[in-house]
């Protein structure tokens, strides 16, 4: 509505359709200047965008932190992973060693026995 008094010509307001209907007695009855109801509807977003801004602040430190003990469990495993293939390397490799040396020395006691054999 606009209101038409002396101290705030033309300046519009809400009010509430039932009390202009009935023409209650009552003219504060819901009633709010426009530009002060923008400015309170203003004011109740800045409150809640401070609201969600906190919350997706929380809700950002809380992914970072999941994703962080999530980092730690995935490096601890392959940290065993990498130190159980070591050992199966290592093994591997002595296994083979061993085999080597005993190649080495059966040979060295064949060619012994043979110069033996040949020279004596």
């Amino acid at each position: 509505m606009i209101s038409k008094s002396d101290n705030n010509p033309y300046r519009r307001y809400y009010r509430c359709e039932y009390a202009v209907a009935r023409k209650l007695a009552n003219d504060s009855h819901i009633f709010k200047w426009v530009d002060e109801a923008h400015l309170n509807e203003i004011e109740t977003l800045k409150t809640n965008i401070a609201k969600l801004e906190e919350r997706i602040e929380e809700i950002t430190t809380e992914r970072k932190e999941y994703e962080r003990i999530l980092f730690e469990k995935v490096k601890v495993k392959l940290e065993k992973e990498v130190l159980e293939t070591m050992e199966k390397a290592k093994d591997e490799s002595s296994s083979n060693m061993k085999k080597m040396m005993l190649l080495v020395v059966f040979g060295c006691m064949v060619i012994v026995g043979v110069s033996k054999t040949v020279g004596g």
